[in-house]
């Protein structure tokens, strides 16, 4: 089984990723884990992805895609995976479509969790990470025991610039004019399935990946 991830950046897909993964038995396939371990390992595919990073520019899809493939062909792939950050856009998904069926798999769901962008703004700009060990904390939710400090080294905790307000109002601008697109062809495909989460409809992170879990059994 191959289930994809649709959401907003904040949305907890990662998250929901992890718990349906773990539950289902399936890899977990986080494109930004790919390219940090190519380029932490400094493959072929990871000194091309630096060369357009470092200009500040976007890895080309083949790129991403050439790795995507390396990872499928690993053994923890053999029941299925979640995908999380790919595809993010129509010309993505297609081409994700053309890499299963060559090994005559396909994409069984495309996992949407729809969070009021209110809230994700306030969920992400309450965010703050150590400089230390790069731990994050929740200065409403998961406070460090001492403002300003991490509990676990001791680091100094800041605000990251993609954190800031008026920077993650932008991303999901952004998000919101490729994702339309995105979802309408997984609507079309009839495999889209939506979920509310978040605090104004009293559903987490893991409340969703258990209603997931169940329609997936009685499907």
């Amino acid at each position: 089984m191959f289930i994809v991830l649709l959401g907003a950046p904040g949305s907890g897909k990662g998250t929901v990723g992890k718990i349906i993964a773990e539950d289902l038995k399936l890899a977990h396939i986080s494109t930004g884990d790919l390219f940090r371990e190519n380029l932490k390992n400094e493959t072929e595919l990871g000194k091309e992805a630096k060369q357009y990073m470092d200009k500040g520019e976007l890895v080309p899809d083949e790129v991403t895609i050439k790795m995507l493939k390396e990872r499928l062909n690993k053994a923890d792939v053999e029941n299925g995976a979640v995908l999380d950050g790919f595809p993010r856009t129509k010309n993505q998904a297609i081409s994700l479509d053309n890499m299963l069926n060559q090994t005559k798999a396909k994409v069984d769901m495309a996992l949407n969790i729809e969070v009021p962008f209110d809230e994700i703004v306030e969920r992400i700009a309450n965010r703050r990470s150590c400089r230390g060990c790069t731990e994050i904390y929740n200065v409403v939710f998961n406070p460090p025991k001492t403002e300003g400090i991490c509990d676990k080294c001791g680091g100094e905790l800041y605000q990251r610039e993609d954190q800031k307000p008026e920077v993650v109002k932008n991303r999901l601008k952004v998000y919101s004019e490729s994702a339309e697109e995105l979802i309408n062809y997984y609507e079309n495909a009839k495999i889209l399935y939506s979920a509310k989460a978040g605090d104004k409809v009293g559903k987490t992170s893991y409340d969703v990946a258990k209603d997931v879990e169940e329609y997936i059994k009685n499907k």
